[in-house]
């Protein structure tokens, strides 16, 4: 961070940004952070320089993702608070020990865990048989596998109901993307979509205000079968690191019996 960033209202941009976004006033947020609206005001027009305890109070009120908190506290000049350790190191030993009673509780029904973006960190073995199963040249995709981009290209056959899935997926990417309008991960993932091949015009103009189902259902074609799945994302509510906060736990439900009993024909146990 340089002293330009410092000195050229970085840190205000970004605390009007987020208030305003969350449709508070100042006063509404200096209630509700226990500060007053005036010093609320003069940090918004830069008379003001905030303390690195007053950046976190303020970020943690205004409910603004870990990621972007660190780039508020660079935008003021000071480090990062939350860190972004790898999956197998850095997080609670509790935590990792419930991400492996997550993975191995879910067999013989897929269950992955990705980042927010959408590449494959982990996966128990009933994931890996359903995307080798789906995947045949597996070993020639590049590391991580980034499940969006899949679904766009080389997954677009083995989707029964591809447009549907493949729409929902994308203009979740969407909303994702404005509500991390500093993420130029996600920024680069959108437009990465936009520029393939036969994604049509209006899915690149997402009408948000329409509703969505709770959860998305999804129809595979593996082998010479159909496996039909009902998927749920979990994550976890009280992060204190960039890395737990977005990981995304996506668990497949069976939504037939025919699904359930080949998944447990595919784990070598066909009986229930």
């Amino acid at each position: 961070m340089t002293r330009a960033d410092t000195e050229g209202g970085l840190y205000p941009a970004l605390l009007k940004y987020w208030r305003r976004r969350k449709g508070l006033s100042q006063l509404d947020l200096a209630l509700a952070a226990g500060v007053s609206a005036r010093h609320v005001s003069f940090l918004e027009t830069g008379r003001a320089q905030p303390s690195r305890p007053m950046i976190l109070r303020l970020g943690a009120t205004l409910g603004v993702p870990l990621r972007d908190q660190n780039g508020m506290l660079r935008a003021a000049g000071c480090d990062p608070e939350f860190a972004e350790p790898g999956l197998k190191d850095g997080l609670p030993p509790i935590v990792l020990a419930t991400l492996e009673r997550m993975l191995a509780q879910q067999e013989p029904y897929p269950l992955l865990i990705m980042n927010r973006r959408y590449e494959l960190l982990r996966g128990n073995t009933a994931a890996t048989r359903l995307i080798a199963a789906l995947l045949p040249d597996l070993s020639e995709q590049a590391a991580p596998l980034n499940l969006l981009l899949l679904l766009f290209t080389t997954l677009r056959a083995a989707v029964a109901d591809w447009e549907a899935v493949a729409r929902t997926l994308l203009w979740r990417l969407h909303r994702e993307a404005l509500e991390r309008p500093g993420d130029a991960a996600l920024a680069d993932l959108l437009r990465t979509v936009h520029a393939l091949p036969d994604v049509p015009e209006d899915w690149r103009h997402p009408d948000l205000s329409a509703s969505s189902d709770p959860a998305l259902c999804l129809r595979l074609r593996a082998g010479d079968g159909e496996l039909a799945f009902l998927t749920t994302v979990t994550a976890f509510s009280a992060p204190q690191s960039v890395t737990l906060e977005e990981l995304r736990i996506e668990s497949y439900f069976p939504a037939d019996d025919a699904t359930a009993a080949a998944c447990r024909a595919m784990a070598g146990d066909p009986a229930e």
